[in-house]
């Protein structure tokens, strides 16, 4: 069989797989499944185009891995074909965790498990069918491996992970602040003591690429809408897991009933690994929309009003605000959907829902990017920067909000 695949991305053109590792990976049933796993969640409706999926996502991510690797190699960084077949087979791997509708669910259908932790134990599957040959990959994933810059290409505040994630978001939705310099930046990393630096010449690009996702956060991955949406999909599930437990009869596809019977935790998946593992592979998008699609005509009002706004986008109205929402504003909308739905109080959760979110551009103590200065030393971005709105960019922003059907 012929393992030389030329795969043809709209972002950067055609790549190609480093090794029959890769298409081995390509072609497994796990990787496969995020085909059916969207990259954005509920952007799409927001921005119809944005209908790429997390498969998408992990070979862009691979080849800006491989310019990567490339590009330390010609500085003469010590990279062997093992490492550098780990470090792609890594990056290609690092969001197979990833649940339905990707991070809108992350915590509705498993209590506290991050995909991260998902991505982990999947991995160690699939290293126990291919006899060990991810054993590298893993170390490097897990930050385990001697080379500190290898994980830091997979994971940190300048990786190829969200060097793709702008690039290709900004791409499908059509919103042109995402745009990095993805080529200059590769072009400019180098290592410094086992660290991942950027060469102070690549300054600008970097300046931008911090820009770039703040701006990205506000108009895409925390727009109003698409929050409102994503707060709407989890009480949809919760209502669902909820009916459940009480011993309602709620139609599901086989591979979302064991999560709505029973909510698994972090020991669920470390104690019975196989088992959970196997349904969590199945589980995708589709499960959650055409369950959703037959919870609109279910005897259980809240859940059925739930659905058919879902289906129908008829999303719930949402309020943000710098400053916390004040209690007042809150209860006054429980109040008053209470009587235009003849709901119960205990219900009226389903219908508003106030809470808060974080928009970190960047974080100066989560590994850091560092600048490697014309003179050898190394200062981290905000110290070399002449750009005043760098500095602020390091401060959390919070932002407050309710949302509320009408």
């Amino acid at each position: 069989m012929n393992k030389k695949k030329l795969i043809n991305d709209p972002v950067y053109g055609f790549l190609t797989l480093p090794s029959e590792l890769h298409y081995d990976l390509l072609a497994h049933r796990y990787f496969q499944r995020l085909r059916r796993i969207r990259q954005l969640g509920m952007g799409e409706l927001v921005y119809p185009g944005a209908t790429h999926t997390r498969f998408h996502h992990a070979l862009g991510a691979m080849q800006l891995m491989r310019q990567a690797l490339d590009t330390l190699r010609q500085k003469n960084v010590v990279i062997s074909d093992d490492e550098y077949n780990a470090t792609c087979a890594a990056i290609m791997l690092h969001d197979i965790g990833h649940g339905p509708f990707s991070h809108t669910l992350e915590h509705a259908l498993i209590e506290n498990l991050k995909h991260e932790k998902i991505s982990r134990l999947i991995m160690e599957k699939i290293n126990e069918e291919f006899n060990g040959k991810l054993d590298l990959c893993i170390d490097i994933f897990n930050n385990k491996y001697h080379k500190t810059f290898l994980h830091q290409l997979i994971s940190s505040q300048l990786d190829m992970d969200r060097l793709d994630y702008l690039s290709r978001d900004s791409f499908y939705t059509g919103v042109s602040e995402g745009v990095v310099s993805a080529d200059r930046i590769i072009s400019m990393l180098n290592v410094k003591d086992n660290q991942l630096v950027i060469e102070e010449k690549g300054i600008y690009s970097v300046e931008k690429f911090i820009i770039a996702r703040r701006l990205m956060y506000w108009q895409v991955y925390l727009h109003k809408t698409v929050l409102a949406a994503e707060l709407l999909l989890r009480q949809i599930l919760i209502r669902a897991h909820e009916l459940s437990q009480k011993g309602f009869e709620l139609f599901a596809t086989p591979f979302l009933s064991p999560f709505l019977i029973k909510a698994p935790n972090i020991n669920d998946f470390e104690n019975d690994r196989d088992f959970w593992l196997e349904k969590f592979v199945l589980l995708d998008d589709s499960d959650i929309l055409v369950s959703i699609k037959a919870w609109q005509f279910h005897e259980d009002k809240t859940l059925s009003h739930l659905s058919h706004c879902f289906i129908n986008r008829k999303l719930p109205k949402i309020i943000i605000s710098n400053q916390p929402i004040h209690e007042d504003v809150i209860e006054a909308k429980k109040e008053e959907l209470i009587l235009k739905y003849l709901i119960s109080p205990e219900d009226i959760q389903y219908f508003v829902h106030a809470g808060s979110v974080e928009n970190d551009a960047y974080k100066q103590d989560h590994m850091a990017i560092t600048i490697l200065r014309k003179n050898g030393e190394i200062a981290d971005v905000t110290e070399v920067s002449d750009n005043y709105n760098l500095t602020a960019l390091k401060q959390t922003v919070r932002k407050f909000y309710v949302s509320y059907l009408t």
